[in-house]
């Protein structure tokens, strides 16, 4: 048994998404490419709002945060699960196991508190537009970014700090792409009971608080939205409203289904779909839902290429 313990912590085991050979190469490829698209994605959005000065705004300052958040949550998985589908060997060490559950827990946290900051700053642009640069001052826009990340440290850091109460003394394989956090409570031999009951808590807790006061906001935006007398205006409102109203669908529905709803019945292939979902696809589509129908976006583009 203590043998056992001993390899244990040492590392684990990642059987993948898959275990056909046939399947290595060709999904390695079509990761690749999305990764690959992800980061031209993000870290160019990042780019041409430090670039350009008409960008400079705390509506881009969060967007320019949130494209960091993705980056970091999709670079802490993909990685990995590369050398998996060229190796045989598929073994993570703790340390790296630990940091890649980390960085994406603080990443996903983080991303929530941002998207509730981007929903009070359209909130204040759009309800309060004579008072929003008194409102949303580019010293509380770096407040409410800080906040955002510390917070999302603070959530994870939690999470690893209690994994160092269990061990591992039934199998060192995790059935899994990464190092999630229930597949790791799912093969301690300690009761993870409290472990998992503050998974539970806490992002119940964190998603819920975070969508209903995005809900409210865009609610009271909706409203003041349909007052406005200038159609163009009521356009260009709405086509910014909506764009953040898909991102947070899109990623508070998938976190829901993972860590509030695990027992309503996801099977194991089911569950690495929620994740590739939030881990892969929400980064992979966030830079192109924020920036394709957006103007501002779209000429500042444009006035960089012409330099």
């Amino acid at each position: 048994m203590a043998e056992a313990n001993k390899t244990l912590v040492m590392g684990f085991v990642l059987t993948g998404l898959t275990d056909l050979p046939g399947l290595q190469v060709p999904l390695f490829l079509v990761f690749l490419v999305i990764y690959l698209t992800t980061m031209v994605g993000n870290l160019g959005l990042i780019l041409l709002i430090w670039k350009d000065p008409h960008l400079h705004t705390p509506m881009y300052s969060f967007l320019g945060s949130l494209a960091f958040a993705d980056s970091c949550s999709s670079s802490s998985v993909t990685p990995k699960m590369f050398i998996n589908f060229l190796s045989k060997n598929h073994v993570i060490s703790l340390f790296d196991c630990l940091t890649q559950f980390y960085f994406l827990g603080s990443s996903a946290t983080t991303e929530c508190f941002l998207l509730v900051v981007m929903a009070y700053d359209r909130y204040a642009a759009i309800c309060n537009p004579l008072l929003y640069s008194v409102v949303m001052s580019n010293r509380l826009c770096i407040q409410f970014i800080g906040v955002s990340y510390f917070l999302g440290f603070l959530h994870s850091f939690i999470h690893v700090g209690l994994l160092f109460r269990l061990t591992f003394c039934r199998t060192n394989v995790i059935h899994y792409f990464y190092c999630e956090i229930l597949q790791l409570f799912k093969i301690s031999c300690t009761d993870s009971t409290l472990n998992t009951l503050l998974v539970f808590i806490f992002s119940a807790f964190i998603q819920a608080s975070t969508f209903m006061t995005i809900m409210v906001s865009y609610t009271c935006v909706l409203f003041a939205i349909l007052k406005k007398k200038s159609e163009k205006g009521r356009s260009k409102a709405f086509s910014t409203c909506s764009a953040h109203l898909l991102s947070v669908s899109l990623f508070y529905g998938t976190l829901f289904f993972m860590y509030v709803h695990p027992g309503s019945g996801p099977s194991e292939d089911h569950s690495k779909t929620y994740s590739l979902f939030y881990i892969i696809i929400i980064p992979l589509l966030n830079p192109f839902i924020y920036s394709l129908r957006n103007k501002e976006v779209i000429s500042a583009l444009r006035r960089i290429m012409k330099k």
